[in-house]
């Protein structure tokens, strides 16, 4: 493993993190468990950064990965590809916006930036709004609009981004208002915003942030939100890289804990629709989609490989009901964390919804966060034998939770138990 590591330090970038103070390499997994180069196994509640969202070695999305693999590999969209368009049928019906047209990408990062090259293409504006404390990936354009510092790594950017508040509930200047105060103070912040700039092309929002350390404004907020940018023909994006799919369990989107004004005009989407393979996506209104004057084309997005395996794994997720599951397993292991973390000092605050659940730590005693403890805790937690993830706004102090959505009140009881054993030690 410490032979894999220096050669690992020697051919990759120094800013490419790794978990743990020593490394672990992970060599298979199945169902909610992977193992590491030392054959100990691991209840993963990580899930490879909410992407393994059904579980590991799923049969059958191993199956149509291997059968379509055996007739055609690659073809790029030049040409017809029916598994393609039959997972763009699927995706436009199930996204809840009329007259939907998909386009296809390898990941959340370009699914982001080709809605921000579409938004800005239909309004002619480079001006974007984005949350505080939002991540919407690693590509220049995807860094110029994410409001987390830690994930920023410069301020250049080929976007005019303004920062609006809303995004995290128990900080910041409004945290102490009600919900409905907390509400109005955020769509004045908007309003006023929208009164100072010329022609804002969108505003892009996680529903739930999530490496903002799984945070989320009361339900209603983004309709409201959108009711103020139609005055000012401002498009909204949703990305729901993490969020989609059922894993919040109330909703199959996020957008809709929002849905009093209607779909967003832009969805985006990625990680657990591949379970593993390399799919992100665009869903969005035609008239927006179709607002493009040049060619253009994708040669790796839309390929039959990833587009049979998202096929068989959105079938399994809907007909296996694993949106109840994330809801009913979910509720049960948000409060039996609460009953747990209420007795710690160290621990803030608890939230989420269904499977996607944050444990804010911060000094005892303070609310200023504390990273070290996260990243000790993790540690023990791995010890333990457990995989979890952990993010945050200012400092990375949250300790993240998304098993697949496949977790059975027994695994989530388990790794209830050796996340407390973990948060006692540190």
């Amino acid at each position: 493993m410490k032979d894999l590591h220096t050669r690992h330090k020697a051919v990759l970038p120094d800013w490419l993190a790794l978990y743990y103070g020593e490394p672990i390499e992970l060599t298979h997994g199945e169902g909610r468990h992977v193992w590491d180069a030392q054959g100990r196994r691991y209840l993963d509640f990580f899930g490879g950064i909410l992407t393994t969202m059904t579980a590991h070695a799923l049969p059958e999305v191993t199956k149509a990965v291997a059968e379509q693999a055996g007739r055609i590999i690659h073809s790029s969209t030049l040409y017809l590809n029916r598994p393609m368009v039959e997972l763009a049928e699927r995706v436009a019906a199930l996204s809840g916006i009329p007259d939907a047209r998909v386009f296809f990408t390898t990941s959340g990062t370009e699914a982001n930036d080709a809605a921000l090259l579409l938004a800005t293409a239909h309004r002619g504006s480079n001006q974007i709004l984005a949350m505080r404390n939002s991540y919407h990936g690693r590509s220049f354009s995807a860094v110029g609009i994410t409001g987390n510092r830690s994930w920023s790594p410069t301020s250049l950017s080929p976007l005019q981004t303004l920062y609006v508040h809303g995004g995290v509930r128990t900080r910041g200047p409004y945290a102490a208002l009600s919900d409905a105060e907390f509400t109005e103070a955020c769509v004045a912040d908007l309003r006023d915003m929208l009164g100072q700039t010329r022609g804002v092309a969108a505003l892009i929002a996680e529903p739930i942030q999530g490496v903002g350390g799984f945070t989320s404004p009361p339900d209603g907020l983004y309709a409201a939100f959108r009711e103020v940018l139609k005055e000012h023909g401002a498009l909204w994006i949703a990305d729901e890289v993490q969020t989609g799919w059922g894993r919040t369990g109330d909703h199959f989107w996020g957008w809709q804990a929002h849905a009093r004004s209607g779909p967003p005009d832009l969805l985006t989407f990625a990680k657990g629709i591949g379970n593993g393979m390399s799919i992100g996506g665009v869903v969005g209104r035609a008239e927006v989609m179709n607002c493009l004057d040049a060619n253009s084309i994708s040669t790796f997005g839309g390929s039959p490989v990833t587009m049979a395996a998202g096929l068989a794994n959105l079938t399994y997720l809907l007909e296996h009901d694993l949106q109840g599951n994330a809801r009913r397993v979910g509720g049960l292991l948000i409060e039996r964390l609460r009953a747990i973390c209420a007795q710690l000092p160290g621990v803030r605050e608890v939230r989420g919804r269904g499977l996607m659940i944050g444990v804010e730590l911060v000094r005892p005693g303070t609310d200023e966060a504390h990273p070290e403890a996260a990243a000790a805790v993790l540690e023990a937690a791995r010890e333990g034998g457990l995989l979890i993830g952990k993010g945050g706004g200012h400092s990375t102090s949250v300790l993240r939770i998304a098993p697949p959505l496949t977790l059975t009140v027994a695994e989530a009881e388990e790794g209830a138990a050796i996340l407390e054993r973990a948060l006692r030690e540190v």
